[in-house]
């Protein structure tokens, strides 16, 4: 179970091969993306900071709460920091459990807890020249 920051491309492929567990039957992973339009406005890239350490904590209580509530095998996330362009991956998170529904349930909750809980700010580049942080636990700017 591990939490981690980068400010190189996320290579989201290699990430899900890393996951091997012969107890799992399932593994559900979430690639969340920079997208061209949010809240109705153009967006042209993001710019994430992070307090590493801090996420890391964070990142390991979420964890347990998933474990003791869906039974997950293991859980591992990375959050891309830096400026990034539209279509570039932001997060990747990878969940393995026995079964498919434990997975999808558990991918679900974390990536919810993840977004409200982790010390990640991002801030949103728009086409019209203006910029503005986000708040993602309630999708406001």
């Amino acid at each position: 179970m591990q939490f981690s920051v980068s400010a190189e491309p996320l290579d989201c492929a290699t990430y899900g091969r890393l996951m091997i567990n012969a107890h799992a039957g399932a593994l559900v992973s979430f690639e969340g993306r920079v997208r061209s339009i949010n809240h109705g406005r153009d967006v042209v890239g993001l710019f994430y900071e992070a307090h590493e350490r801090l996420a890391q904590v964070e990142f390991s209580q979420i964890v347990e709460e998933t474990k003791n509530q869906f039974g997950i095998i293991d859980m591992r996330a990375v959050h891309r920091v830096g400026h990034l362009s539209v279509g570039e991956s932001g997060v990747w998170l990878g969940v393995l459990a026995e079964h498919r529904q434990e997975a999808f349930l558990a991918s679900a909750f974390a990536m919810r807890e993840l977004k409200s809980r982790l010390p990640i700010w991002k801030k949103e580049s728009y086409a019209d020249g203006t910029h503005r942080w986000v708040d993602e636990a309630c999708g406001c700017v």
